[in-house]
């Protein structure tokens, strides 16, 4: 627990800074740290410690989860409930091609909302983008794409757009806000929230958008979490086309 652990980080160095004190007393009879120079914690990254620097750029990710996932669900699952589903199984398309078409158009919608999102955070916001918008833009793309998939991947075992639209919902937003660093590092999670922290893609990506937002990061320095969303794109997208069936039941 990151914050009590500084708490009580803070109460020790009192605590010591005053036997310090008393000591000198003691021994030198006077106070020797009086005059001293004094260490004092300065944070390297958003020094005044403002709430929008460090929110912003984890809202966003946590945004285009949720509503790309929730979008691209929905237009499967409306398929099945409308019975148009009927042209995958007559046809010869693959499930693999049909997927990726309803895929790109919510991975252009959710980059078009990516811009905007963007350009609230800097005008709006005001929260300087320090590092490099095309290791950002890059990254969001893979993200969205990540989302998308997702939202694939839960459409293929839910049959009504209202389990859908829920499903994607907890499924998505938990683990984003819970273990993915928006609040606690993901360093401070054990057992199964670690694993999950790790692995979900909202982790990587935060590591992008704050790195390039108030870091002034680039590709060479997040070229890992770069690597964590290449490996899990096409595993979402793999994963869909084979949980979708052919036949319907």
């Amino acid at each position: 627990m990151p914050t009590r652990a500084e708490n009580i980080r803070g109460y020790v160095e009192g605590i010591h800074y005053h036997w310090l004190a008393e000591k000198s007393r003691q021994v030198l009879g006077v106070d020797a740290l009086a005059g001293a120079a004094s260490v004092e914690t300065r944070f390297r990254y958003n020094p005044d410690v403002e709430s929008l620097p460090a929110m912003v750029p984890a809202v966003i990710p946590m945004l285009l989860m949720l509503i790309p996932a929730i979008l691209t669900a929905l237009s499967v699952v409306r398929e099945k409930e409308l019975g148009s589903i009927i042209n995958l199984y007559v046809t010869p398309v693959r499930r693999l091609e049909f997927l990726l078409g309803k895929q790109i158009a919510y991975v252009s919608l959710a980059m078009a909302s990516f811009a905007l999102l963007l350009i609230a955070a800097v005008w709006v916001f005001q929260v300087p983008l320090k590092g490099s918008l095309a290791a950002l833009s890059l990254g969001a793309l893979l993200y969205v794409g990540c989302a998308t998939a997702f939202g694939l991947v839960v459409s293929t075992f839910t049959r009504s757009q209202t389990a859908a639209l829920f499903g994607t919902a907890v499924l998505t937003i938990i683990p984003a806000v819970q273990f993915s660093g928006m609040i606690d590092p993901v360093s401070s999670l054990e057992g199964s929230a670690a694993w999950i922290g790790r692995i979900y893609p909202t982790t990587h990506f935060l590591t992008i958008a704050r790195g390039t937002f108030s870091k002034g990061l680039g590709f060479g320095d997040l070229r890992m979490a770069f690597v964590a969303l290449g490996i899990a794109l096409p595993l979402l997208v793999t994963l869909g086309a084979l949980l979708l069936r052919k036949q319907e039941r």
